[in-house]
């Protein structure tokens, strides 16, 4: 048959024995109860139910026809409880991306979550490429500068990056430390490669410090975290990542022009699943103690 709403219509009949106690559960008028009935009937050729004063009454072909509605429904309603139960689970594929200069802090903090949620199996992309959410190439993006604006996407403010001028203790001890532009002549700095990047810290760097001070170039964050470790010159670096290192000395403290707003985003699609919510709900909490 390919109009389950007739059959399923006689088998709430057949099981009720009424018609208006079928309509009452289908949310339906009795007149449409009726109708479904009459095609059914029409359409076979046979009489389902015998019609008298108390209500509708299966025949032998109804009875079949009750039987198999009953484990047609039966196998729908264990679907929806699978469905729902995978929904409910937090395990499985969970697909983080990011720019590669937040993963010292999102890693530990995607390790914590999966601490948590052993079942979890992270991905956890980083890069300039931006993933597309709304082709499934993530679950959730950590994302940086103007609020993303892609449709279909949930979007929450996380935090705003702290960024500072840093150098290694032994860069200290050989070049001093600038005590204002006027000395960023007589330094060493690290910079990006690419002489024409957005990053707030790299446009002041710029603006501000003779091109031949710039001495170290790196393609990526990794590459100037370990070139600002190892006594390259002066660099940029998140605070938070900064505290981890204790060798670093404090060249400048983090300023509001270098910083630059965190995004949350999710496609609308999978935010409410349990193991999106759960993941979101986890770093909001750890951003809030730990960052702020």
């Amino acid at each position: 048959m390919d109009n389950w709403d007739e059959i399923r219509t006689a088998y709430h009949v057949a099981r009720l024995g009424t018609v208006s106690g079928a309509a009452e559960v289908l949310g339906v008028h009795h007149a449409t109860v009726i109708r479904h009935i009459d095609a059914l009937e029409g359409r076979l050729g046979v009489k389902l139910f015998q019609r008298h004063a108390r209500g509708y009454t299966a025949t032998e072909a109804g009875t079949d026809l009750l039987r198999v509605a009953q484990a047609t429904e039966d196998q729908f309603n264990q679907l929806v409880g699978r469905i729902k139960g995978q929904g409910a689970d937090v395990s499985g594929d969970l697909v983080v991306t990011s720019l590669a200069s937040l993963s010292h802090s999102i890693a530990p903090m995607l390790v914590a979550f999966q601490r948590l949620y052993p079942g979890v199996k992270v991905r956890y992309l980083t890069g300039d490429r931006l993933f597309r959410l709304e082709y499934g190439e993530a679950h959730v993006a950590i994302r940086a500068g103007t609020v993303p604006d892609q449709p279909d996407n949930v979007v929450q403010s996380l935090a705003s990056s702290r960024i500072g001028a840093y150098a290694s203790r032994a860069y200290v001890d050989e070049y001093g430390l600038p005590e204002g532009p006027q000395d960023y002549a007589d330094h060493r700095f690290i910079g990006p490669d690419n002489q024409n990047s957005r990053a707030p810290f790299y446009v002041w760097l710029r603006e501000n410090v003779p091109e031949e001070a710039i001495t170290f170039r790196c393609t990526d964050s990794h590459a100037a975290d370990a070139a600002l470790l190892s006594g390259a010159g002066i660099g940029f670096m998140d605070a938070v990542e900064a505290a981890r290192h204790p060798g670093l000395v404090e060249v400048h403290p983090p300023r509001d022009e270098w910083a630059g707003p965190l995004w949350l985003v999710t496609h609308v699609d999978l935010h409410r699943t349990s193991k999106v919510q759960a993941l979101v709900a986890f770093i909001k909490k750890h951003v809030s103690e730990e960052w702020c």
